[in-house]
């Protein structure tokens, strides 16, 4: 049994006490939850609950079992490619069916099991499942991601991510032709209301920006180039789907499996293709690229030729 007593600083005013118990104590929201239904938060002496809004200066005293998180296990994945390695950081082209870290419910195989099998010894930071993830892709999307090796660059590097100063780049094709070719989506995303795994445009969710154009345009569908302004999960995927454009192949947000089966896709078109940033050791403004991957390429040329 752990527990922590703690005033509600002012910048928490008004916060849902489990978004507020995830920013103080790191905790998921699920956990937070999950914490609240045992009755292990008193917020100024009463048995809070996960609706509840707090007040700064409002005194927290919170009881909780640790929960054991999922282990990473060293493997050696296929197709797993180190683009840039230093001091401070890794960046990886990651294959599509690779998680970026283990989760409860995922037994395959991860970045961060990937990694550890290869040699390299990743920062502490963080919880211990997913120490040194500053960024996730869906286990769906293939392309780059980079990981913290030292300390201080997990610390920058989450801080550039958090205040959107990292440059994400995507290509996408989607169904249809988008009207404009070229626009920017700013539409909230939360929790999908009839599913545990979706994702929604929804009224309720977070700020969420992604911005896009076209690069080309074929008889079903269009190659888009997309910069995402925040991170939500499956971001891009909700967004072109509340657009009526779902990504090609992206069977869980309503993507045409004809037209998935005749481009031999199992998956969403959807590839990180470069990632920017300030480097942590250098303070360099660096960039990595990453060509599409086989199953990409080949629908992408059968579309060029339909």
């Amino acid at each position: 049994m752990e527990s922590r007593s703690l005033f509600v600083p002012e910048g928490l005013g008004g916060e849902r006490i489990d978004t507020a118990l995830a920013k103080l104590l790191g905790f998921s929201r699920s956990f937070a939850v999950s914490v609240l239904a045992e009755g292990g938060v008193l917020v100024d002496g009463k048995v809070a609950s996960k609706s509840d809004r707090l007040h700064p200066g409002s005194y927290l005293d919170v009881t909780w079992n640790p929960k054991e998180g999922p282990r990473v296990i060293p493997t050696e994945v296929e197709d797993f490619t180190i683009v840039h390695d230093d001091d401070d950081l890794v960046v990886v082209d990651k294959p599509v069916g690779i998680a970026a870290h283990p989760a409860v419910g995922w037994e395959g195989p991860t970045v961060l099991g990937a990694l550890a099998a290869a040699g390299y010894t990743i920062a502490t930071s963080g919880a211990q499942e997913r120490a040194g993830i500053v960024q996730r892709l869906d286990v769906g999307t293939s392309g780059l991601m980079v990981v913290a090796k030292s300390e201080k660059a997990y610390s920058l590097l989450k801080r550039a991510f958090r205040d959107r100063t990292v440059d994400k780049v995507y290509h996408a094709i989607v169904q249809g032709h988008p009207d404009p070719f070229a626009g920017t989506i700013d539409a909230p995303i939360g929790r999908h209301p009839g599913s545990e795994w979706k994702f929604a445009v929804t009224s309720e969710g977070r700020h969420s920006v992604t911005h896009y154009e076209t690069l080309e345009a074929f008889p079903y569908a269009t190659l888009l180039e997309i910069h995402l302004e925040t991170g939500r999960t499956h971001q891009i995927r909700v967004h072109m789907a509340a657009q009526r454009h779902p990504c090609v192949g992206d069977s869980m947000y309503g993507a045409d499996p004809t037209l998935s089966q005749k481009l031999g896709l199992e998956r969403q078109w959807l590839h990180a293709t470069e990632l920017s940033f300030t480097h942590p050791g250098t303070n360099e403004w660096v960039t990595y690229k990453s060509g599409y991957p086989a199953d990409l390429q080949h629908a992408y040329e059968v579309l060029q030729n339909l």
